[in-house]
């Protein structure tokens, strides 16, 4: 594992480094880099940083079968750590989440576990990456157009440029714009509303769920279980 000799940034997984290597030679990645380091010292940031680079720790580049698109991370503390979406056990489900669990009990059944820890699904090959891989607390979005979302479409791009087909997720317009990195005549992609509050209603009925599955079969791969099991309290 290697990556810039920087202390505001963690280490990147050995198989992602050999992907994305010469993403940290770019002089964006070095202005990002003293940015994380200016914040850290005069602001709260979240992911912890031994947690910003989750989700590639959790998804190997070659175990990817799904990436799902997340914007920013949660600026609350305690939620984030990593993985769009997701908090950690003992947290209150944020909105978005919550109506995430609402329409994957109404497309495929599933019960509404008593947590918000999708780390299961990271596991069976979702990449659960946000386009923006930190943010101060309390600010949406406060991280935004400093370097992170070149670094995530170094990510999209060499998922794209990939022998194996994936299944793109992309909620929401802020997701879509990513199309535009996609090769659809080799991969999958399946768009609908996201899932806050503010689109609800059209996210609701969408089934992304079991239409991710039905791209995975049509890709020879295997459903993903999307049955989270509830946590001991």
């Amino acid at each position: 594992m290697q990556m810039s000799e920087s202390r505001s940034l963690p280490q990147v997984p050995a198989a992602w480094y050999v992907v994305l290597k010469e993403e940290f030679e770019k002089p964006y990645f070095k202005q990002l880099t003293e940015f994380l380091g200016e914040e850290r010292r005069n602001h709260t940031i979240f992911p912890p940083e031994n947690e910003i680079f989750t989700a590639l720790q959790l998804t190997p580049f070659e175990k990817v079968r799904v990436l799902l698109l997340g914007q920013d991370p949660y600026p609350t503390p305690g939620h984030a750590h990593g993985l769009c979406f997701s908090v950690k056990a003992g947290v209150k489900h944020p909105a978005s989440l919550r109506n995430m669990f609402k329409e994957l009990k109404e497309d495929l059944g599933c019960s509404i576990p008593n947590h918000g820890y999708l780390e299961p699904w990271a596991k069976q090959g979702i990449l659960m990456l946000n386009a923006v891989l930190t943010v101060r607390e309390g600010e949406a979005n406060s991280h935004a157009g400093k370097g992170w979302e070149e670094f995530t479409d170094a990510i999209i791009k060499a998922l794209n440029d990939r022998h194996q087909p994936v299944v793109f997720v992309l909620w929401g317009n802020y997701a879509q714009k990513k199309t535009k990195l996609i090769d659809e005549s080799r991969h999958k992609v399946i768009r609908c509303a996201h899932p806050s509050p503010l689109s609800f209603k059209k996210f609701s009925g969408s089934k992304p769920f079991s239409r991710i599955n039905e791209a995975l079969i049509e890709c020879a791969s295997t459903p993903i279980e999307w049955q989270l099991a509830d946590l001991d309290s």
